[in-house]
C-alpha cells in the first residue's frame, strides 16, 4: 500500500508494506536490554488462589502481569517530564506521530576517560537538511545492543552543544541507541536533556527523546518517515514502537 504525505507543500510517497522497525522488544529475560542497575522485566501469568492465568496450567486465558521500567527495559520515548518537579505526560504532550527524520551514523569521539558525540560530528551529518527528527546509530554496531547489560559501562553520549546545536536546527524528536543521551554517571547535572527541552527557558513540551533503538546495518543512512509509536501511559516516558519508512520519489 502506497500513501501520500504532504509535508512542507510537497508530497511524499511512502511504502507502507515495508516498515523499518528500530525498537527492541521487551522480554522476560536476564537477557533483556537493561540499564540502571535494576532487576530484569517480569510477565507472569496472575495467581489468585490455587488458580494460575496460563493456558499451559489449565486455565482458558493467559492473563499476564508485566513489571518494567521503561527508561530501563527497552525502547521508549520520554518529554520533559523526564527532568521537571512538575509532572508532565508524554502522552499528553506529543500530539503528531509522523515526522521527516534523518539517519545519521556516528562513531563517537574519545573525550578524557569517555567516549562522546560532538557538535562538529552532528553538523558534519546533518548538513544544510531541515528534519524533524534525528535517528543516531553509533558504532560499532553490532546485534549484541539488543541484549546489552548497559549499566556500569560508561556509554557514549551526546554534549551539551551538539544538542543545542540541534535544538537550532529545528530538531523536535531526538532517537538514539544507547540509554541516555547524558553521561552515564553525571552527578545529576543532565545537560543534554536540559539543553535539548530549554530547561532553563520555555520547555519545550512537544518534543521527545527516544532512547534504546536499534538500527539494523541494512537501513543505510538517509531521509525516511519516521511513525513514533508510543504506549498511552500517563508518565514521563514510555514504551515506544518507532516505524521508518522510506521514501519513494
Amino acid at each position: 500500500m502506497i500513501a501520500s504525505i504532504n509535508y512542507q507543500s510537497r508530497t511524499r510517497k511512502i511504502d507502507l508494506t515495508k516498515p523499518l522497525d528500530i525498537s527492541i522488544p521487551m522480554r522476560a529475560s536476564k537477557d533483556n536490554v537493561n540499564a540502571w542497575y535494576i532487576d530484569a522485566p517480569k510477565i507472569e501469568p496472575v495467581v489468585i488462589d490455587e488458580w494460575k492465568a496460563a493456558v499451559v496450567d489449565g486455565a482458558s486465558i493467559n492473563f499476564n502481569s508485566i513489571n518494567f521500567n521503561p527508561h530501563a527495559h527497552g525502547t521508549h520515548t520520554e518529554c520533559v517530564g523526564h527532568i521537571t518537579e512538575k509532572v508532565h505526560s508524554v502522552n499528553q504532550n506529543l500530539k503528531q506521530f509522523f515526522f521527516l527524520a534523518e539517519v545519521v551514523t556516528v562513531a563517537p569521539e574519545r573525550y578524557m576517560n569517555d567516549t562522546m558525540i560532538s557538535k562538529a560530528q552532528i553538523k558534519f551529518a546533518l548538513g544544510n537538511k531541515k528534519r524533524d527528527a534525528i535517528v543516531i546509530r553509533t558504532i560499532p554496531n553490532m546485534i549484541e545492543k539488543k541484549s546489552k547489560q548497559y549499566s556500569h559501562t560508561n556509554w557514549p553520549y551526546l554534549q551539551e552543544d551538539a544538542v543545542a546545536y540541534l535544538v537550532q536546527k529545528g530538531i523536535k524528536h531526538l532517537l538514539i541507541d544507547q540509554p541516555s543521551v547524558d553521561r552515564e554517571e553525571d552527578g545529576g547535572e543532565l545537560k543534554s536533556h536540559k539543553a535539548f527541552w530549554n530547561f532553563e527557558g520555555k520547555l519545550r513540551k512537544d518534543c521527545t527523546i527516544t532512547e534504546l533503538i536499534y538500527v539494523p546495518n541494512s537501513i543505510e543512512d538517509g531521509t525516511y518517515f519516521l511513525n513514533l509509536q508510543i504506549a498511552p501511559f500517563e508518565n514521563d516516558a514510555t514504551p515506544s514502537k518507532p516505524i521508518l519508512y522510506k521514501i519513494i520519489d
